[in-house]
């Protein structure tokens, strides 16, 4: 059970952390909270957004570890139980983004952006993620990214990526890929999605170092 626990009381607290923080600074400015999207409020799409993070990356630290200790998915389900893994996995991850445009919709032109500051952010924005998409399909696999190497160990024995993005940061899909939340904000100069672009890049290094890295150390050494 500890291994199945490890680091998860950081992880809690910073959840608590992050989400208190996401609620204090809600109060602070009403921009924060203008515009409804097909009939709903701001609000309930921001904590929807918070709360698929939240299912998330708890989903995945769960399929992550029990595997990892148990072979639970593979022993019960074989092959079929890493699919239905990967579904559930990028329908989050999608859902994920999506919420975070459905706030951007519902709170756009929330705070003004200067066109000097805007295009040239959006643009290098886009370039960067589109670079790392492209590295990951072409160079590393949505299923190795996916997390297959707990599913696995023929994964754990491939070489690391150094092509592509990832020639100049062996982090490249938590540094680059969660710009498009940044792009997203900014494209509809949303406070709101701005609040949720910082929470999502954030906790998704609490995932690196509370779930990832320590799984890492374990399988890699």
């Amino acid at each position: 059970m500890d291994e199945i626990t490890e680091k998860q009381g950081w992880h809690l607290l910073a959840v608590v952390v992050l989400a208190g923080l996401s609620f204090i600074i809600l109060q602070t400015d009403e921009g924060f909270s203008i515009g409804c999207f097909w009939g709903i409020e701001t609000s309930v799409w921001f904590w929807s957004a918070i709360f698929i993070a939240i299912f998330h990356q708890l989903f995945v630290w769960a399929a992550w570890r029990f595997q990892l200790s148990t072979e639970w998915v593979t022993k019960k389900f074989q092959a079929s139980g890493f699919t239905a893994y990967l579904i559930i996995f990028f329908i989050l991850i999608f859902s994920r983004l999506m919420f975070v445009v459905f706030t951007a919709v519902s709170n756009r032109g929330s705070i003004t952006i200067q066109g000097g500051i805007k295009w040239p952010l959006v643009i290098l924005f886009s370039v960067l993620a589109i670079w790392l998409f492209y590295s990951v399909i072409r160079y590393f696999g949505l299923k190795r990214a996916a997390g297959a190497d707990h599913f696995f160990s023929e994964y754990r024995n491939l070489p690391l990526v150094k092509q592509g993005i990832f020639k100049y940061s062996d982090n490249g899909m938590y540094v680059y890929g969660f710009l498009i939340f940044w792009l997203i904000a900014i494209l509809f100069e949303s406070k709101a999605a701005l609040l949720l672009a910082g929470f999502n890049h954030v906790y998704i290094w609490v995932h690196y170092y509370c779930t990832e890295l320590p799984d890492m150390k374990r399988m890699y050494g």
